[in-house]
C-alpha cells in the first residue's frame, strides 16, 4: 500500500500560516498610524484622512505608508514644506491641488486615477483638511471612471470622507450618466 505525502497538509500549513502572518502585519500597521483628522481605511492598505502635520510623517512611515497624495493646495499649509518631509521620511509624495469645488473635474479625477493606479499594492493614504475632497474625488472617480451609479460612487465617496461636498458631487454625477 502506497502512503500519502504529507507535503498537501504541509503546504497548507504554510500558507494558513503566512496569511496570518500577512493579518497581524496588517493589523500592527493600523494601530500604529497616528491620531489623524477623520482617519479611515476604506480599503486594506489604503488611508483617507484630514490634514497630516509634521509631527505626523515619521508616524506614517513607521507604520508602514509608503504613498502620500496630497490634496491641499499649498496656500493651506504655507508654514509646512510636506513634499520634503514625506520624501526625507522616505515615501512618496504625489500633490494634486483641489481648492473647491470648481476643481472637481473630469481631468483632475483623471490625474487622481492614474496616481492611485501608479500606487496599487503599497500602503497609501490621501489626505486634504478633513477627508471630504479625498471622498469627493473617490465618488467622482468611481462615477465617472468605474461606471457606478450615482448612488453606489457617493456611498463609495462616504467612506473614504465624502460629507458637505455631496450635494456638488451628485449633481456632476448626475450631470455625466
Amino acid at each position: 500500500m502506497r502512503q500519502r505525502s504529507s507535503f498537501v497538509p504541509r503546504a497548507m500549513s504554510s500558507i494558513f500560516a503566512a496569511c496570518l502572518f500577512a493579518v497581524a502585519m496588517t493589523s500592527a500597521a493600523a494601530a500604529e498610524m497616528p491620531a489623524l483628522k477623520n482617519l479611515s481605511q476604506p480599503d486594506p492598505g489604503h488611508y483617507a484622512s484630514g490634514a497630516v502635520s509634521p509631527a505626523d510623517v515619521d508616524a506614517l512611515a513607521k507604520a508602514g505608508i509608503r504613498n502620500v497624495i496630497n490634496l491641499r493646495p499649498a496656500s493651506e499649509t504655507p508654514d509646512f514644506d510636506e513634499a520634503n518631509a514625506v520624501r526625507a521620511a522616505g515615501m512618496n509624495y504625489e500633490s494634486l491641488p483641489i481648492a473647491s469645488a470648481d476643481d472637481l473635474n473630469r481631468a483632475n479625477v483623471d490625474r487622481f486615477d492614474a496616481l492611485l493606479k501608479k500606487q496599487e499594492g503599497t500602503p497609501s493614504l490621501v489626505h486634504c483638511a478633513s477627508s471630504n475632497r479625498v471622498g469627493a474625488l473617490m465618488a467622482l472617480r468611481a462615477g465617472w471612471i468605474k461606471g457606478q451609479s450615482v448612488d453606489e460612487a457617493v456611498a463609495v465617496g462616504k467612506q473614504w470622507g465624502l460629507a458637505s461636498l455631496e450635494p456638488v458631487v451628485r449633481e456632476k454625477l448626475a450631470a455625466q450618466h
